[in-house]
């Protein structure tokens, strides 16, 4: 069970393997599975305690987007662009401290190779996004409906891997059917000016959720 509240004092994010964040995302994502490469994996850790990945607790996972998404989000150089493909916390973790994870992981990404953060929030799960409000990112809008893909485990396979796109046949015949499709919330984070802003995208968070978390 987790504490009521985090304070920050009492925790620490530094950078951990990809091994020990890909067993944080088998834990504790929904997707129950990520890629096989990474720009940045920070973990949560308690402060005071031994820095042993063994007692991470949290992870956020950081690669590029796709080269259309990335042309999508940021108005200056695509490569500059960053994703937020995976955050993930152990339900022994305060409730804010996603956000805590978060705000710490943002702050070790080198913002000048860096300039711009993208994410996304998945409607099938009901997500909103809520988080990234809490931690200022800009609502972008909502992206158009993409298949999901899950096998009878509930690990997600996207079908995109490596240089590749996968069939539908190639996914079926690894195990992974399509539930549906689905439209995502869609983020972004300015580390460093450069690009101009969306004038289209102009819609609020609270427009469409209000101040609920």
């Amino acid at each position: 069970m987790s504490e009521d509240k985090l304070r920050k004092c009492d925790w620490v994010v530094v950078p951990i393997s990809i091994e020990t964040a890909r067993r944080i995302v088998t834990e504790f994502h929904y997707s129950k599975g990520a890629t096989n490469t990474r720009v940045y994996t920070h973990g949560l850790f308690r402060n005071g305690e031994e820095i042993m990945e063994a007692n991470c607790l949290g992870v956020a996972w950081w690669l590029p987007p796709t080269k259309n998404a990335a042309i999508a989000t940021w108005k200056g150089e695509w490569r500059k662009v960053l994703s937020l493909t995976r955050l993930a916390i152990s339900p022994l973790v305060p409730k804010n401290g996603a956000s805590f994870l978060l705000s710490q992981s943002i702050n070790l990404i080198d913002a000048e190779k860096w300039h711009c953060l993208v994410t996304y929030a998945d409607t099938w799960q009901n997500h909103t996004g809520a988080i990234y409000k809490a931690t200022n990112w800009e609502y972008m809008g909502e992206t158009k409906p993409s298949p999901v893909f899950q096998n009878k485990d509930g690990k997600m396979m996207g079908r995109k891997r490596g240089g590749k796109n996968l069939t539908v046949a190639e996914l079926k015949e690894l195990g992974f059917e399509n539930i549906g499709s689905f439209i995502k919330h869609k983020f972004r984070f300015v580390l460093k000016s450069g690009g101009k802003k969306r004038k289209e995208k102009d819609l609020t968070y609270k427009t469409l959720f209000g101040d609920g978390m």
